[in-house]
């Protein structure tokens, strides 16, 4: 059975798309730490990360990094935060989240709302500073 993941890069789950080439895909998180907390994922439906093959991986970390790019282009922080947890859902996924202190990749802490016109006009700003990158 296809991941939820598999079932937005399928298109049959709406989202905000940042970028996507034949490999992964960049999108908003619906329960965002941070404005602009962005999930980077292989199309190769792999639970954990560490069971990627070495190309792959290291394709999605230079992928994650233009998107992390693009991020911090649009957002005022320190720093792009990247963390990989792996256990909410069965497919590999890195967390791209703009950080001023640690305690902001906390995952304890209340996930924050956006409307849709919030998260499109977001998505909008990402798209353009990662197509110009």
């Amino acid at each position: 059975m296809a991941t939820i993941f598999t079932k937005i890069i399928n298109g049959d789950i709406p989202s905000y798309k940042i970028a996507e080439n034949e490999s992964y895909y960049a999108f908003l998180d619906i329960n965002p730490l941070a404005k602009g907390h962005t999930l980077v994922i292989p199309k190769n439906e792999t639970d954990y990360i560490l069971d990627i093959e070495d190309e792959e991986l290291g394709g999605l970390i230079i992928f994650a990094k233009k998107v992390g790019r693009a991020v911090e282009k649009v957002i005022d922080c320190k720093r792009i935060g990247i963390t990989v947890i792996g256990l909410e859902v069965p497919h590999t996924h890195i967390h791209l989240i703009p950080i001023n202190s640690l305690y902001d990749m906390d995952f304890k802490q209340p996930k924050l709302s956006f409307s849709h016109e919030e998260n499109q006009e977001l998505t909008s700003r990402i798209v353009a500073a990662y197509n110009s990158i």
